[in-house]
Parts: C-alpha cells; structure tokens; sequence
C-alpha cells in the first residue's frame, strides 16, 4: 500500500512538472513588420545554447532600426526587432557561470536574430548581458544596451579615442591642469540616447571640450557638460548656417580653428554637411551610425560607419569590445556616472509596440526612449509587473 502511495506521488509530480513544463514553453511575442504593423503570435520559449542566457523580459526598450529594418528590407520575413532585454535570468547554456536563474540583468539581443526582446522571453549571448545594478530599475535598464554600445563603439573603437578606463598619464585629454591642448569632440545629437551616452562615455574619458548639437533636448544635455572645462551646447534649431557658425567659432576659441573629432549620432538632415565645413580637412575624423549611405565629405576626412552588430561579430570582431564595455557600463550604473536616456513606458505592453514605432517613425520621441512593459500586455497571465 504504501508502494501504491509512493508510485501515486511520483505519478501525480510527474504528471504537475509536465503540465509546468507545457505552459511554460508557450509565449506571446510581437513580429514587426513594414509599415510598421505589428502582430502578436504564440511562440516557444527560447532555449539558450553554449554562452547564452534566457531572460524573462519585464521591460522591452526599442529603437529606430526596429521600424528601419522591415521598411528597407521588404522582402526580408517579419519578425521580433526588439533588442534591448532587462528582466530576470530564467535559463543559461552551458559555459555560463557568471548568472544564474533569478538575476536581475540588463542585456543586448543580437539583432535579427531569434529571440528579441519584444517577447515574454528573450534570447542574449552572455557577453552583452550584464547585471542590472539594485539602484537601476528594469524600466531604465530597458534603455541601455543597444545606444550604450553604440556610442562606446564610436567613440573608442571607430574615432579611436582613449578609453575611459586608460590611466590617467596616456589619456588623450586630461584635466585643466595638463599643460597640452584639448582635443574638442563634436557630439552631433548629443540629446539622443546614442548621443547621451556618447556624451557620458566621453565625460568618463575626461575629453573636453564636448561641442554638444542639439535640440529640444538641450535642457538634458545641460545636466551633464563641464562649461568649467570649455563644453558648449550648439542649438541646431537656429539652422544650418548658424550651426557651422557657432562650430567654427567653437574650434577657433578652443583649439586654433582645428576641430579633429565627430561623432554623428544624426548621420542625415544636414549634419554631415555641416560637419564637412567644420572638421579638419587633413586630419579631421567623423564616424556615423546609419547605413547604407554614402557620405560625401571634402579634403581628407576620414569617415567610418559605427556598426552596434559588431559586438556580436559582424562586420567586424568586436565581441571582446562588447563584453568590457557591457560591463563597465553596468559598473557606471552602480556608481552613478553613467545613467540611463529618460523613458517613457508606451502603454499596452506588447500591443503597444506598433504604436511606439510609429512614433519613433514619425519623430515623435525627443530625448526619450520608448520602452514597454511586458506584464501590461493585455490577456497575458503570470507575467509579474515590476
């Protein structure tokens, strides 16, 4: 009888871990396609293979290129653009032991690839995971990745500017009392995330003077700039020609008329012009974010385009690049130099990604980043809201 009780229990636990294991391999996730529209459609929970991680997404952030890719790609399948993951470790492969199921983390998806983060579950490798700090919510980890690793590759990969953590005596600009001349960095953009963080990264480098452009946002990029150490703000709403005027004259006060280093975090609407006329025509470098154009500059600019994939190997090896940099990122968190762009949580969850989209499509996002929350998908159940 009590064999019968034993063989009754290990039935019925069999029987709830199957159930468990039913339920929980079926998600909601959302596939982006042109326009953009966007539908959402029962998928299996990602399984993670050798130094991957599984994350239960609580927020989802977004980005230009998740309404970019299906417009200028037609012919490609729809499918999740989301990459910006924060949420809770729920399964890793193997060779990963620096997380473990429960850990809060923050983490960049690879882009078109299976597995976005416009889903109840997403799909990174573990070098672009990192932890999400205690003082950081899901909701501002959810901004991070994609934009942060941008900049960074940019800044110290594309311009090759001295990293941040490079000690002090070899750093390309240090504090006022060096007694060699400044390098100025034009941040045009400085109110995008990509820009922000650019601005921020930069800061940590102690480059100065940052030539910030920018717009509406100019009040957020105010709260970061050093006007003590020669950094300016150039409203770009002023136009064209006052843009090049005031940029000019930043280079002639700063650095005898020589501005060297662009970052581009607009790379259209007149930015590459403008920074033609100002950059030194023999050593003046400039890096971009879009692709697929062909930039045009005078004299002997060097231009390079910043390409986020590459921290995940493609179109260059940069996967190293991404590890430190994820990390170092996640440290300026818990130490609070480095903060997240403002969000704004779109409504909706899931569904109300389209609509986040459209908006990021039609320039309505100003030094903010749409982010969603997961668990206000409606009918979705046992999704907890953080």
């Amino acid at each position: 009888m009590l064999a019968a009780f034993r063989m009754s229990a290990e039935q019925r636990l069999s029987q709830i871990t199957a159930h468990t294991r039913s339920t929980s391999s079926a998600m909601k996730e959302a596939i982006v396609a042109k326009g953009p529209k966007v539908s959402l459609r029962d998928a299996s929970v990602p399984r993670p293979g050798p130094y991957q991680v599984v994350t239960k997404v609580i927020y989802s952030g977004s980005n230009p290129k998740d309404w970019k890719g299906p417009e200028f790609m037609p012919n490609a399948d729809p499918l999740n653009q989301g990459d910006d993951i924060a949420g809770i470790v729920h399964e890793v492969g193997e060779h990963v032991s620096e997380f473990k199921p429960g850990d809060r983390v923050f983490a960049f998806h690879e882009m078109r690839k299976p597995g976005g983060s416009y889903a109840e579950y997403a799909l990174s490798w573990s070098a672009t995971t990192a932890h999400l700090p205690a003082n950081t919510s899901f909701q501002a980890g959810a901004a991070i990745p994609l934009a942060a690793l941008t900049a960074a590759v940019g800044l110290f990969a594309r311009l090759q500017l001295h990293a941040p953590f490079t000690p002090p005596s070899a750093a390309i600009n240090k504090a006022s009392n060096d007694s060699r001349p400044a390098t100025p960095l034009i941040i045009y953009g400085a109110a995008s995330a990509v820009g922000s963080y650019a601005l921020q990264l930069a800061l940590r480098a102690n480059i100065h003077p940052l030539i910030c452009v920018a717009g509406k946002g100019i009040a957020h990029v105010e709260t970061f700039i050093h006007r003590n150490k020669g950094d300016m703000i150039v409203d770009y709403r002023d136009g064209d020609e006052a843009v090049v005027k005031a940029l000019r004259a930043a280079a002639a006060d700063q650095h005898g008329g020589k501005i060297q280093y662009a970052f581009d975090a607009v790379s259209e609407k007149g930015s590459v012009e403008n920074l033609g006329q100002v950059l030194d025509q023999e050593t003046g470098r400039v890096t971009f974010v879009l692709p697929g154009k062909k930039y045009v500059l005078p004299g002997k600019i060097k231009q390079s385009l910043t390409t986020v994939g590459s921290v995940h190997g493609f179109p260059d090896d940069l996967k190293d690049f991404g590890h430190i940099y994820m990390r170092y990122i996640a440290k300026g968190l818990e130490e609070g130099w480095f903060q997240a762009h403002p969000q704004e949580v779109v409504p909706g969850g899931l569904q109300g990604v389209e609509a986040g989209l459209r908006n990021l499509k039609e320039g309505k996002a100003s030094a903010v980043k749409y982010v969603f929350r997961i668990a206000d998908t409606p009918g979705l159940e046992g999704h907890e809201k953080q």
